[in-house]
């Protein structure tokens, strides 16, 4: 569902081949912060259990390898980092 909201979010914003989405988990602070700076953005509270599973596959579907501190989460850094969203912006397209 989360990739159908994406790929229908850039058709409807006009994205083009270089357009990309920056993906990530936040918090509920963070992922307001994302929204509120950011058009569109796409953000999706989502279960701890399933959190990680949702990013990787996400990540994955978008031909995104994960970093270096992706690479190192796991469920407990999920729940210490208080980490509730996943979200994708375009980190080009700024609210003014």
């Amino acid at each position: 569902m989360y990739m159908y909201d994406l790929m229908n979010t850039a058709k409807e914003h006009g994205f083009k081949s270089e357009d990309h989405w920056e993906l990530g988990l936040a918090t509920a602070a963070e992922a307001d912060r994302i929204q509120r700076n950011y058009h569109p953005a796409i953000v999706q509270k989502v279960y701890p259990e399933i959190l990680l599973e949702v990013f990787h596959l996400t990540k994955s579907r978008l031909n995104q390898p994960l970093n270096q501190n992706e690479e190192k989460l796991d469920k407990r850094s999920v729940v210490n980092e208080e980490l509730t969203h996943i979200v994708a912006f375009n980190p080009k397209r700024q609210r003014t």
